[in-house]
């Protein structure tokens, strides 16, 4: 076989991810609030963008991705290229956190009743030194000695202090261990029942197992009261600082609206706090003026191709994301109608053909986006499952069968709860056929304990 050298002519075709194709993939993916901080930082850095406060109709928005000639287009069409949305009235914008105060700490709550109680120095010393040794929970991690060795002071001092704090509010707080928080809380409550102190004493393990006839055995008293007991310690708290703890609300912001009008939905992109972008006409003048040089051409031609291109992804998302809220709401109409037991099985090439774009797209169309609905607030990807196909023909997401599984465990005889098997029997019975063990599946994803584990004695 004989090799050699030549030069050879071909023809292929490959996609080249350009900064602009990545900028639209980016612009795509952005929820709402992300897309108006991403704005505001184009409007930093290219000066032709402006955001125009007057209500004004789409523009042509039409701006292909290739170089413009932006010379020839300004001397034929001074309009502007837009994206509608409504501009806020900044003075009028809510903020949660204008409404809202400092709330107190566990620390800080715990110091003020030391201040209150404690007169001797040495002992306020003591007591604010075992308060900011305590854990986010209200526990007391660090032994007694340990703190008598930094304080220089009798370890005996250092336990009275702590008995006196252990009387605070809340109750159970400094407690050492588990035990001793709920053993102070019963204490705090006067419970006169010496069982449930030697439940809590001894049989912490059993109860978390409900091994109640194991309990009852070693006790000596009935099984049901047995249970009524771990009911009752089941009330305690395990965690007094809980309460005080910092909690992280994240706001919900729908990117997508539906809205029931008569018998008809209507769809609607929220982005009423997006900025409503323009291309500035003094920069168009500019361009025009006789008095430039080629890189100050150059330099208007990079702004005002990126000012476009910018504007059409910002339009292309909101369609794109149009279309498939539309394409959800064809296959879901059930669902919107008569609840979260109609939800059907759907994919994301399902709705990719169906609009004509690939799977990806709509994967990032969807992807941490939530939209509002008559019937709550949804993320997109949650209409999104795999399903079975029943006896009769009709197809049900997983969604909906965990529905029907915690409807029927509601419903069971609490003496004698459902199998894992016997679900699967009354699933049946209403056309769905799923094994026992995708029955146990769903139930671990909705957190309900197996058949032993919900027995009622």
């Amino acid at each position: 076989m004989r090799m050699g050298y030549g030069l050879h002519l071909e023809q292929t075709q490959k996609l080249v991810m350009t900064p602009q194709l990545k900028q639209a993939i980016q612009i795509l993916q952005f929820t709402s609030m992300e897309l108006e901080k991403f704005i505001e930082t184009e409007l930093e850095i290219n000066p032709v963008l402006e955001v125009d406060i007057a209500e004004k109709p789409y523009g042509e928005a039409d701006a292909e991705s290739k170089k413009i000639d932006w010379k020839e287009y300004v001397k034929k069409d001074s309009s502007s290229y837009s994206v509608q949305t409504n501009s806020a009235d900044e003075e009028n914008e809510f903020s949660f956190e204008s409404v809202t105060s400092k709330e107190t700490s566990l620390q800080e709550h715990l110091l003020f009743q030391c201040h209150l109680t404690f007169l001797n120095n040495n002992h306020k010393k003591i007591g604010e030194y075992i308060i900011d040794s305590l854990d986010e929970n209200g526990y007391l991690t660090l032994p007694l000695d340990e703190i008598a060795k930094d304080l220089k002071t009798d370890v005996n001092i250092i336990g009275d202090v702590l008995d006196i704090i252990q009387n605070f509010d809340p109750s159970g707080v400094a407690a050492r261990n588990l035990n001793e928080c709920l053993l102070l809380q019963l204490r705090n409550l006067e419970v006169k029942n010496e069982k449930v102190f030697t439940i809590v004493e001894n049989y912490l393990e059993e109860v978390a197992s409900r091994k109640y006839p194991l309990i009852a055995k070693k006790i000596g008293i009935k099984t049901t009261e047995v249970q009524e007991i771990c009911d009752f310690i089941k009330t305690l708290e395990p965690k007094p600082g809980r309460k005080f703890s910092k909690i992280n609300n994240n706001y919900v912001i729908p990117d997508v609206i539906i809205t029931k009008i008569g018998d008809e939905y209507v769809t609607q992109v929220n982005d009423n706090k997006v900025p409503r972008l323009i291309i500035r006409d003094d920069y168009k003048k500019l361009l025009l003026s006789e008095e430039q040089n080629e890189e100050a051409v150059k330099y208007l031609n990079d702004k005002l191709n990126s000012a476009a291109w910018l504007i059409k992804s910002i339009e292309q998302r909101r369609q794109t994301i149009y279309n498939v809220v539309q394409s959800i709401l064809k296959k879901q109409k059930q669902f919107f109608e008569k609840g979260k037991k109609h939800l059907r099985p759907m994919t994301l090439k399902e709705v990719a053909e169906e609009i004509e774009v690939h799977e990806s797209t709509v994967s990032r169309a969807t992807t941490g986006k939530y939209v509002e609905t008559p019937i709550g607030v949804f993320e997109l990807k949650y209409f999104f499952s795999s399903g079975v196909e029943g006896f009769s023909g009709e197809e049900y997401a997983s969604e909906s069968i965990k529905n029907y599984i915690k409807d029927i465990v509601n419903e069971e005889d609490a003496s004698k709860p459902l199998s894992d098997d016997k679900i699967a029997k009354q699933l049946a019975i209403k056309g769905i056929n799923i094994s026992r063990r995708t029955v146990a599946k769903y139930r671990d994803d909705l957190n309900i304990p197996p058949s032993s584990r919900r027995r009622r004695y």
